[in-house]
């Protein structure tokens, strides 16, 4: 499984490769301040080895984006989340500082939440910090509505639904 490129953007699986533009996007400044430990190149390597593993578990994880001429803007896909005891799958996306309020997120998102109902997925999450008003205009933009607030991942967190096909 793997989301179509769209104008600007294509997909690929992450590997060991990337492990430089994965340390630059994870030890980012985050878009909002979050309370944790600030990410280390030791949580790069953790991160692409856990996209491997949903890679071989699931056939999805989080797919590497870079632009058509190979330049690296981040990551989005799909990733199963434990939310209060039941697993979602969710749809995430992380951008570089650099090539953020471009429209990329959005662009990514809506890819992956199209390959996610072309391959069965029926109810697609994201789940975004209260705060995070960035990542919320994302989701509202896949055409997502907040179902619930929820603790995860050591807080809070707005649980943002769709069902797909969208409309059904």
């Amino acid at each position: 499984m793997l989301p179509e490129p769209t104008a600007r953007l294509r997909f690929r699986p992450m590997t060991m490769a990337d492990l430089d533009d994965v340390t630059a996007l994870l030890t980012a400044p985050d878009p909002v301040p979050v309370d944790r430990p600030a990410r280390t190149p030791d949580d790069a390597v953790r991160w692409i080895e856990w996209q491997e593993r949903n890679y071989a578990a699931h056939d999805f994880g989080l797919w590497v984006v870079e632009t058509h001429d190979g330049v690296f803007v981040g990551d989005c896909g799909l990733t199963v989340q434990d939310v209060e005891g039941t697993a979602e799958v969710e749809v995430g996306y992380h951008v570089l500082p650099a090539l953020r309020r471009r429209g990329y997120a959005v662009e990514a998102a809506t890819a992956v939440r199209d390959c996610a109902a072309a391959h069965g997925v029926t109810h697609l999450v994201a789940l975004v910090r209260p705060d995070n008003t960035p990542s919320q205009g994302v989701a509202r933009a896949l055409g997502m509505e907040v179902e619930r607030t929820a603790y995860v991942h050591g807080g809070d967190a707005l649980v943002f639904g769709c069902r797909l096909p969208l409309g059904s």
